[in-house]
């Protein structure tokens, strides 16, 4: 085995949904107080709507996907370095790395409202304004936050639809409003249930 192996920790796993969750507050706190339109997207997004029915259904993920206009990249980059946050590209992903030795892996990452991440998806992201208000932050609505599980489909977007499905958070319901690949990709998920 060619990695170190630390010894087994309640204590490490418990700090590292903390440090997310550390993560995700400041940045969001820099963005309002600079008044900066965002919502948190991604993994966190789908563990903000599935704690809503059942906190025992959370996944945890290690970085935070915010949406943001990118014509306000420069007041970003200014909230974001102001609380500690150091800007990079990674893999053509405008990220904010936590500290000069902070990690890709658990960095802030940008997309930007009104555009495609990749040219192959159906649909662009979200606007920032498909987003709802939540405790302390703004996340990205249900129903955009579904368009963008179905746009990316990797196999962590597949289980976070999963999720979602087996809460009744999303069910065949939504089949008529999605678009054709979307709808497909739905059914999908609805007919096997397990992958």
């Amino acid at each position: 085995m060619g990695v170190e192996l630390k010894d087994f920790s309640w204590q490490r796993m418990i700090e590292a949904v903390e440090a997310v969750r550390e993560r995700a507050l400041r940045a969001t706190a820099a963005l309002e107080k600079a008044g900066i339109p965002y919502a948190v997207a991604g993994g966190n997004a789908v563990a903000a709507w599935v704690a809503r029915v059942d906190r025992a259904a959370v996944r945890t993920t290690q970085d935070v996907d915010i949406l943001v206009r990118r014509s306000d990249l420069p007041a970003i980059t200014a909230a974001l370095e102001a609380a500690g946050f150091v800007p990079a590209e990674v893999m053509d992903v405008v990220c904010f790395l936590d500290g000069p030795d902070g990690s890709p892996r658990d960095a802030i990452h940008l997309l930007f409202a009104g555009e495609k991440v990749r040219d192959s998806y159906p649909l662009p992201t979200a606007t920032v304004e498909e987003r709802t208000q939540a405790d302390d932050y703004q996340v990205v609505d249900l129903e955009a936050l579904v368009r963008m599980k179905l746009n990316s489909f990797r196999d962590k977007d597949r289980m976070h639809l999963r999720d979602m499905l087996s809460l009744g958070l999303v069910d065949a319901s939504w089949l008529p409003r999605l678009v054709p690949l979307h709808a497909e990709r739905l059914q999908q998920l609805i007919d096997d249930p397990d992958g």
